[in-house]
């Protein structure tokens, strides 16, 4: 927490429903969903239309407003947005680092390390960045990898370091 008072609730709420719409469609991979903006925009379009016509249908009415309420995007400017945000970029950067570490030297997967790598690092959580940056990233980067980690690693920190 490193002084910011966390709304606990706030956060569980807007984590638990993230992905609620996934139980519709599944879980997409990222270079799938990804792969461009019109086939990512395609698939919030389905999964938004789906949880539409599930509310409608199995939730009473007198609660409907409060669960179109709680199934908006989690992610916003709030402490809990950001923290999502963080959790759900660490997710990513996982995902792609996993991919990474089995020799899947697949350029989605590369790609997808070092963009969630980006987002993670400008995130506006200064003490979550660091320790991230600090703890979590350097274990990374000692990790015996058939594909070359730390070089992608130092790419994209060379490139996040502002110029003189």
């Amino acid at each position: 927490m490193n002084g910011s008072i966390i709304d606990w609730k706030s956060l569980y709420e807007k984590t638990i429903n993230h992905d609620f719409a996934e139980v519709f469609i599944g879980d997409i991979k990222t270079p799938v969903k990804h792969a461009s903006p019109e086939l990512k925009q395609m698939i919030s379009h389905v999964e938004e239309k789906m949880m539409e016509k599930f509310i409608f249908n199995e939730i009473p009415e007198e609660f409907q407003e409060v669960f179109f309420d709680r199934m908006k995007e989690g992610k916003d400017a709030t402490i809990e947005g950001r923290l999502l945000e963080f959790a759900d970029k660490l997710d990513l950067f996982y995902e792609a680092f996993a991919e990474l570490k089995r020799g899947n030297s697949d350029k989605e997967f590369v790609s997808m390390y070092q963009e969630a790598l980006k987002k993670l690092l400008v995130i506006p959580l200064p003490s979550s960045v660091n320790y991230f940056k600090n703890t979590i990233l350097a274990d990374v980067i000692t990790e015996k990898t058939p594909v070359d980690i730390t070089a992608l690693t130092k790419e994209v920190l060379t490139e996040a370091k502002p110029s003189k």
